[in-house]
């Protein structure tokens, strides 16, 4: 736990490592290392460290999830898709969390959240076979009651919702989106859910999000990875972290 966060009640930081793989395998090197940006994170107040396996490999890979396990001091939040061959890989690693995702090929990153109501007996499967391996259990999904019942229904304990189109959107309409990501945190409170949420937050918009006080944690990777070209990997997360904090103490004040 960082220094900002000594008692883990605030708000947590996930750094998501998958566009420092992207940028080591545009070129086809060793770097830059995903494994040294995770262990920086860790250190500079990251709570957990985010990747995402995808069935293309298109940026992490399975040498990288395999050589990360050990060496992290927080946690690893493994993302992988609802299939047997995801599953099997997340139960031999063993990371503490695993989110599962919707995912398409032809996508640049992910456009929405899982439909658990629609495929309910198959992410039962694979959320079954991960507890029975002692892994905590996240899924993505919007902020929509349907997917809420579904998901405490079949026994996942952890939702993270997708803030994809607040982020992607201005004035009064991202003004509606926030207040229906509001609504879906209070809703998946009541429903006995540990609520987080993530995807396209950035610098300027994430405070509003880290305002609202039942969420646990907030994924970010993309905005931090960019940042990081300008004020160095280190203080990018610092500085995110530290406009999570600061929000979230200044909406409890």
């Amino acid at each position: 736990m960082s220094f900002l966060q000594p008692s883990g009640t605030i708000i947590d930081l996930g750094v998501n490592i998958d566009h420092v793989a992207t940028l080591r395998n545009a070129r086809g090197t060793k770097y830059p290392d995903p494994i040294r940006a995770a262990l920086l994170a860790e250190q500079a107040g990251a709570d957990c460290i985010t990747l995402h396996l995808r069935e293309d490999r298109r940026h992490i890979k399975d040498a990288d999830v395999i050589a990360l396990a050990p060496q992290l001091i927080t946690r690893m939040n493994l993302e992988a898709a609802v299939t047997q061959e995801m599953i099997d890989f997340a139960c031999r690693i063993k990371p503490a969390d695993v989110c599962l995702v919707p995912e398409k090929r032809t996508e640049v990153t992910t456009e929405g959240g899982l439909d658990v109501a629609g495929n309910y007996n198959a992410v039962e499967r694979a959320v079954k076979q991960l507890q029975a391996e002692g892994i905590r259990v996240s899924l993505f999904i919007d902020a929509e009651e349907a997917q809420m019942d579904a998901t405490a229904a079949l026994g996942a304990p952890v939702i993270e919702l997708h803030t994809g189109r607040y982020a992607d959107t201005e004035g009064a309409e991202q003004a509606a989106e926030l207040e229906r990501i509001h609504r879906g945190v209070l809703y998946g409170v009541g429903k006995g859910l540990k609520v987080n949420a993530g995807h396209g937050l950035h610098y300027t918009n994430v405070q509003a999000i880290a305002a609202i006080p039942e969420i646990a944690e907030l994924n970010i990777g993309h905005a931090i990875v960019a940042h990081s070209v300008f004020v160095g990997w280190e203080n990018a997360v610092r500085e995110m972290k530290a406009i999570m904090v600061s929000t979230r103490i200044g909406r409890a004040s």
